[in-house]
């Protein structure tokens, strides 16, 4: 039987592996979407989800897709956001991923989103895509 993976998971720092084989599988397992967003702690890196906002992704992990992509947007994300997010697209059967940057204000996500060249953002808080 499935382990369903729940969030928030907790991970020594030093983890790597083991933090993208956990989002990937957790990915699998929300193929319909899901954001993620990543608190440093100490020596540990705990995983959350994250269901309020406005989220738009960064023009640096675009076209990342499948566990290649994923760790290049978690590298990414490190740096920067701390969040992740990722769906599986249907018509190609893969697993996109992007770093992301969660905003409180709609406004700000789409400036964001446009400086970045993103055709759209997600508002997690109406689970609806807002196209740009």
């Amino acid at each position: 039987m499935k382990t369903h993976l729940l969030l928030p998971a907790r991970f020594e720092m030093e983890d790597f592996n083991e933090i993208e084989k956990f989002i990937h599988d957790y990915a699998k397992q929300n193929s319909d979407g899901f954001t993620i967003s990543i608190i440093l702690e100490n020596d540990s890196i705990i995983l959350q989800k994250t269901t309020k906002g406005k989220v738009a992704a960064y023009a640096e992990t675009q076209d990342s897709f499948d566990l290649d992509g994923l760790k290049i947007c978690l590298s990414h994300a490190l740096k920067n956001g701390l969040t992740i997010g990722g769906w599986l697209d249907d018509t190609d059967n893969r697993f996109y991923f992007d770093s992301v940057k969660v905003f409180e204000s709609e406004l700000e996500a789409v400036s964001f989103g446009l400086q970045q060249n993103q055709i759209a953002i997600f508002d997690l808080d109406e689970l609806k895509e807002i196209r740009l």
